[in-house]
């Protein structure tokens, strides 16, 4: 979707969903993101902290591949240089990560970026930088990512949306169940992982969650 880019494209990530591996059950990221795109969901991030970049590459390419089939967005977790290779529709970075200003230096004209932020003024700073959007949470207590800290809840998130720095993006903890929440606190959209990628039904379970976020797009 690279003749698309800019951060008008955000509306898309009504919900993005955010891959992840599980051996015991056999399913890599391309699973998951083939599951989520069979839902109709039209926005997917990569996120892989321990994959070598020459698989996470890999990975990468195949995903953004079947992304531009459905005409869904397709972004790479941290990794700006792999964002670059692949020739994604944007990155996701976190505090820790590369600076918003430099990763906007290094990626094509129009990319999207997103950045978690700890903080309101952390916000801020990072949409004056080039932020698009920001990733705000963890809303609710996540099943897959026991280091992301206490949950600031729906309030918490409203406090994000309030400031209209930017399209908040919840994360952290949304299922089919909460989603709708989200929306009502200000957020643009959610971002969900294991509610889809630990599923038993993993499309199923991505048309659930779509269809409490934006019943229209079921099909």
């Amino acid at each position: 979707m690279t003749e698309q880019r800019g951060p008008g494209r955000v509306g898309l990530m009504r919900m993005m969903v955010i891959t992840s591996r599980d051996a015991k059950r056999g399913r890599g990221h391309e699973d998951v993101a083939r599951a989520a795109l069979d839902a109709g969901c039209r926005a997917v991030q990569l996120r892989d902290k321990r994959m070598s970049d020459r698989d996470f590459a890999e990975v990468a390419l195949r995903i953004r591949g079947a992304c531009r089939e459905r005409g869904a967005l397709f972004l790479v977790n941290d990794r700006v240089d792999v964002a670059c290779a692949v020739h994604s529709d944007g990155v996701h970075l976190g505090v820790d990560d590369i600076d918003v200003a430099i990763a906007r230096k290094l990626l094509p004209p129009g990319s999207l970026v997103g950045f978690s932020p700890e903080s309101v003024s952390g916000a801020g700073e990072a949409v004056r930088s080039g932020a698009d959007y920001l990733g705000v949470g963890p809303v609710f207590r996540s099943p897959s990512k026991a280091d992301a800290g206490e949950p600031i809840g729906v309030d918490g998130l409203s406090a994000y949306c309030r400031e209209g720095l930017a399209p908040v993006i919840g994360v952290g903890g949304i299922n089919a169940s909460n989603a709708a929440g989200v929306l009502e606190a200000g957020a643009a959209g959610a971002a969900v992982g294991s509610a889809v990628a630990r599923a038993n039904d993993m499309e199923a379970a991505a048309r659930e969650v779509l269809e409490s976020l934006d019943p229209a797009a079921v099909t």
